[in-house]
């Protein structure tokens, strides 16, 4: 590959942006340092930058939550 795709590649994903579907949230040790609490039905829509996916989805697991869905924001 040339350095100029993979420099252009590299753009792009910084500006890509998810939306994860999340269930299951629970107030917890990890959510009482927080300073208001949370939701405890239904699903919460979590906006993610492409570079932070991964400590996303390690943070609401922590919470006691699960994924139920992803899709990629898309600009209308």
């Amino acid at each position: 590959m040339s350095r100029q795709s993979l420099v252009g590649s590299s753009s792009t994903s910084a500006s890509r942006v998810f939306v994860y579907e999340v269930t299951g949230l629970r107030q917890n040790e990890e959510s009482d340092k927080n300073n208001y609490p949370f939701r405890q039905s239904g699903s919460v829509f979590v906006n993610v930058p492409y570079s932070r996916m991964n400590e996303q989805m390690q943070r609401i697991t922590r919470l006691g939550g699960r994924i139920v869905g992803i899709k990629p924001l898309v600009d209308a």
